[in-house]
């Protein structure tokens, strides 16, 4: 049998002192209920009652919502400190290896689209990642930050630079290269404009010098839609947009040239297409040129593509949120995706346990009862 506490305001909730001693969430073990975690983050809500029921856990929708909501608001607030505790290692990790150049702590961000109850369209939800390079340019992890849609997407700067303050804070050793790559789209760019390019080391005071970076493989697509308005579809505007993208990725102000080339084409032999399709991808080199100097970044060993953002965006939504006629709640989605990206960082364990070890058993009432 148990006792229930029933509050006298009834905005308040009704207290069970024999589950808050055994440590229940939501009517069940914390193994039970991180198992129910570890599954949901994988796994659709059918096939986890399927899993569940093949253990004798017979559950409606309604608990099984009810227990993912409790284990991720639980977990939540231990994630970010586990995540800087990946970065650290792993930078540590980088710095007593060997190799030409310095380790590097690689940030990027990306926009997905999402399917959103009661919206006819998509709207954008948001991934960060947060990588360590070794000496050699090499990845030697990535944690990874999501977010449902939201206007500005507050959340995720919020999330991504109290991360990068955490662990500026905390490493004691040189400092790596600071390097952000992302396409040139609205969010990563304002994010590089009103946080990055203004961020000061936590302790020192110094102003960071980030390395903007604009994703080599987006630039090389706007070199073949150039191609493609001066020559036309074919083997001339193929055999000049490889010969310009070899030219920006090895030569030093290969953009520049690319530019030049194309300029000079157009002149001497006039456009295949329209105006708008020549000056649209012309615009797009010219004015990001200043983060496209990639043969120097490939000196240094800095990563020159988007791709473990973009892979991010793959597995932490894609695989999970975009399958055969979903349709997500901001909330739902959100308690799903603080499940995901814990366990994608690789730090479920980390997690989980400073999570059982701050827990605070009540305090047992004294045995005398009070008369009537």
């Amino acid at each position: 049998s148990r006792y229930v506490y029933r509050p006298l305001e009834d905005a308040e909730h009704c207290l069970f002192p024999l589950e808050l001693a055994l440590g229940l969430v939501d009517g069940t073990t914390p193994a039970l209920a991180d198992h129910v975690g570890r599954l949901s983050a994988d796994l659709t809500q059918k096939c986890v009652l399927r899993e569940l029921s093949t253990r004798g856990i017979t559950w409606g929708v309604g608990t099984l919502r009810k227990v993912q909501q409790s284990i991720a608001s639980e977990l939540a607030p231990f994630r970010q400190q586990a995540q800087a505790d990946a970065l650290l290692s792993w930078l540590k990790e980088a710095s007593l290896g060997t190799g030409p150049r310095k380790p590097s702590l690689s940030v990027g961000r990306d926009g997905i689209m999402l399917p959103v109850l009661k919206n006819k369209k998509y709207r954008e939800g948001a991934t960060a990642t947060l990588s360590v390079m070794n000496r050699h340019g090499q990845r030697q992890g990535t944690v990874y930050l999501g977010q449902m849609p939201e206007y500005g997407q507050t959340q995720l700067t919020r999330q991504m630079t109290d991360l990068l303050s955490e662990v500026l804070t905390r490493w004691s050793g040189p400092l790596p290269r600071l390097a952000y790559v992302s396409d040139a789209g609205h969010h990563p760019q304002e994010y590089f404009e009103q946080v990055l390019s203004g961020m000061r080391h936590p302790v020192t005071g110094r102003l960071l010098l980030w390395e903007r970076i604009v994703d080599y493989y987006h630039a090389c697509e706007y070199i073949t839609s150039l191609a493609e308005a001066i020559f036309g579809k074919g083997r001339d505007a193929t055999a000049w947009a490889r010969k310009m993208r070899l030219i920006l990725k090895t030569k030093p102000g290969g953009v520049f040239r690319v530019l030049h080339s194309a300029a000079a084409l157009k002149h001497h032999r006039g456009l295949h297409s329209t105006e708008s399709e020549y000056w649209t991808p012309y615009c797009y080199l010219r004015n990001h040129a200043a983060w496209m100097n990639y043969s120097a970044y490939r000196d240094q060993r800095l990563a020159i593509g988007s791709g473990i953002t973009e892979a991010g965006c793959k597995i932490l939504f894609t695989q999970r949120f975009k399958q055969s006629g979903m349709r997500w709640s901001i909330e739902s989605g959100a308690t799903i995706l603080e499940l995901r990206t814990i366990k994608l960082s690789g730090i479920w364990s980390e997690v989980r346990t400073a999570w059982l070890q701050s827990y605070i058993p009540p305090t047992t009432a004294s045995p005398t009862r009070p008369n009537a």
